[in-house]
């Protein structure tokens, strides 16, 4: 048996693009944790490791210990990844 899926937003206060993203899951009854990077550079500075990027926000998505981040803007981007998680439920 497979382990829930797992969904982090990383995101800043303001952020229009955010806040849609979490709308978008929320449709969806995606549960998920945010990771609010407004008045936190070293969080971004995670971002920029793992990623190479600053820039939010960024989705991680996984189960049973392989993830996956979207990083592309867009909310297409978004469901192609999260579109085979929905299926097996």
């Amino acid at each position: 048996m497979s382990n829930p899926l797992s969904v982090v937003v990383w995101s800043k206060q303001g952020c229009h693009y955010c806040s849609e993203v979490k709308q978008f899951l929320e449709e969806k009854q995606v549960n998920y944790q945010t990771v609010d990077v407004t008045n936190h550079d070293e969080y971004r500075d995670i971002l920029e490791v793992k990623y190479g990027i600053r820039h939010v926000p960024v989705v991680e998505i996984g189960q049973d210990g392989i993830y996956q981040g979207v990083t592309e803007v867009g909310i297409n981007h978004l469901e192609k990844v999260l579109a085979p998680f929905l299926q097996n439920r």
